[in-house]
């Protein structure tokens, strides 16, 4: 008997348009000899399956639905959602109160990984390398000097809680850091303030299950804009990426051991990607990502294609990690 599998997509922040195109990949790509796939977006409280062009709301006491006199329950539930509620440990804790397994990592990894400064500090701790940051907190006072004087120019400023490179800045000149802060802000009540990596950016992605363990060959990133931003991410004029990434194989296994190490400290599930910037053989680990984008465009369905593995034969073993 086949699955049903929720694809959940939608959510509360400016993420929304990419996760309704990274849950359309997912529902086109997933086995159907295998699973029954429904699309549902969640839009603060208007949660609901489309099924052709029709809407059913979910009954969130259960997450089902009903349609026809006839009621369906899911036996899983493929997170899709990037920022807030899905990558953040909310949706994922409410899955697990209902007993229904999902495809990302569990309540506490999900809100760490989430907090770009908590995570951080976690994983310094653990010895793995960082660029200098300073956190802001909002309605808190802090001093344009100081932080120029820890971090210098130029520097990226970011939401301390957010994906997909929204609100990100990166200023040169010290009388531009107070508006670059205020747009981060828009965001959410944290912003980070990263020094400048004058190196080049790579990303990983890796997925680990009972059955296997696969790293991802890592992708070499190489935005036609200043920097990797939402439009250098998303929009496939404004960025080179090659895979696998053009630089020794000492150097990609170094990445990719340190990818699966990361997986490991954060204790993850399903499938991930960790981003870098690397000055002169240094690895600097920018953010894990526990929601990557699966857009057609995505790092995560290039980096399958390019070891010969179909992505329809990684989702499946996501899902069957669960029983």
């Amino acid at each position: 008997m086949k699955r049903n599998i929720a694809v959940i997509a939608g959510g509360d922040s400016a993420e929304i348009v990419i996760s309704l195109q990274t849950a359309d990949h997912i529902f086109n790509t997933l086995d159907k000899d295998l699973y029954n796939p429904y699309l549902i977006e969640l839009k603060e409280l208007e949660w609901n399956v489309k099924i052709e062009n029709e809407s059913y709301p979910i009954d969130k006491n259960d997450f089902s639905f009903t349609k026809d006199g006839i009621k369906t329950t899911f036996d899983f539930a493929y997170i899709a959602i990037h920022g807030t509620p899905g990558e953040n440990g909310i949706l994922q804790g409410y899955l697990q109160l209902l007993r229904i397994p999902h495809s990302t990592c569990d309540v506490l990894s999900s809100a760490l990984s989430f907090n770009k400064h908590a995570c951080n500090s976690y994983l310094k701790s653990l010895g793995f390398n960082f660029a200098k940051s300073v956190l802001l907190k909002k309605d808190e006072e802090y001093s344009i000097e100081e932080i120029h004087a820890k971090l210098g120019m130029p520097c990226f400023v970011k939401p301390n809680a957010d994906g997909s490179s929204f609100g990100i800045s990166k200023v040169k000149q010290i009388e531009d850091l107070n508006e670059a802060i205020e747009k981060a802000f828009k965001e959410g009540k944290e912003v980070i303030i990263e020094e400048f990596i004058d190196g080049l950016e790579f990303t990983c992605g890796l997925v680990k299950t009972k059955k296997e363990s696969i790293v991802f060959p890592v992708t070499e990133v190489l935005p036609k804009k200043e920097f990797f931003d939402f439009e250098a991410k998303y929009d496939p004029n404004m960025a080179e990426e090659i895979t696998p990434a053009r630089i020794s194989k000492e150097l990609s296994d170094r990445i990719q051991n340190i990818s699966s190490q990361v997986y490991d400290a954060l204790k993850c599930k399903g499938i991930v990607r960790v981003d870098y910037m690397i000055k002169e053989d240094e690895i600097f680990i920018l953010e894990a990502n526990t929601v990557p984008g699966m857009t057609a465009n995505s790092f995560i369905p290039k980096q399958v294609t390019a070891m010969n593995r179909e992505l329809k034969d990684i989702l499946t073993l996501v899902i069957e990690n669960e029983f």
